[in-house]
């Protein structure tokens, strides 16, 4: 497991998609960035910046330090009208 800050952000961003139901064009839209631009974050390629980290923070809902602490608690902390169908919520997308 990956356990460095990026990977856990990595991995916190990734379940958080799952949990919303949101793809890398989803994503991608919100934040104002390419679903390129967005994929190379995810894959490790390129880096999430601070700015990225405020604008994933006002998309998900998510205390930015809660992205940072790991996927269980970034999904936990994340609200429910934000949550897929299929995990129990409705999802709404918030352009940020």
């Amino acid at each position: 497991m990956n356990t460095t800050t990026e990977g856990l952000l990595r991995l916190s961003v990734a379940a958080l998609m799952r949990a919303t139901g949101e793809q890398q064009r989803d994503l991608a839209a919100g934040l104002g960035l390419s679903q390129s631009q967005v994929s190379r974050k995810q894959s490790g390629m390129s880096s999430w910046s601070l700015d990225d980290l405020d604008r994933l923070a006002a998309h998900y809902g998510v205390p930015v330090l809660d992205l940072l602490s790991g996927p269980t608690e970034a999904v936990r902390r994340l609200p429910a009208a934000r949550l897929t169908a299929a995990l129990g919520g409705t999802q709404s997308v918030i352009a940020v």
